[in-house]
């Protein structure tokens, strides 16, 4: 009977070192599964990249002086940001910058977007600079 005692201990032993072991695998399993997901989540989320073009590059720098000032929020991020006007005013003295290279060198189109982006982002740094004093 003793014998029969220590058959059914080892039994128990095993079946918990393959629950264990099984337990490991799935855990290992899901975390594989979520990074999958995750790396293909990143794309998809953005949506595809626009045109590298002088219109992209003109959009890229008024939505980071627009960001800076807390005009343009972060999604999901609740409360407003505080206003970074230094990096503003950086962003805006680029576009100034290539208003002033470019010069002669843009078609009409071109010429009037870098002229009403710049005129909206000034007016904009105006406005949230009343606001912060």
């Amino acid at each position: 009977m003793a014998e029969e005692e220590k058959k059914d201990d080892k039994k128990i032993i095993s079946d918990e070192d393959w629950k264990e072991q099984a337990k490991k695998e799935k855990e290992v399993l899901a975390a594989q599964e979520k990074a999958e997901k995750e790396e293909k989540k990143g794309p998809e989320r953005r949506g595809p990249l626009p045109k590298g073009d002088f219109a992209a590059l003109l959009s890229m720098l008024v939505t980071q002086s627009l960001f800076s000032m807390g005009v343009l929020a972060v999604e999901g991020e609740e409360g407003k940001r505080e206003p970074d006007l230094g990096l503003a005013k950086y962003n805006i003295d680029m576009l100034e910058t290539l208003e002033e290279k470019t010069k002669g060198n843009l078609s009409e189109q071109e010429e009037k977007a870098l002229t009403n982006m710049l005129n909206q982002v000034r007016m904009a740094y105006v406005q949230v600079s009343e606001e912060k004093k």
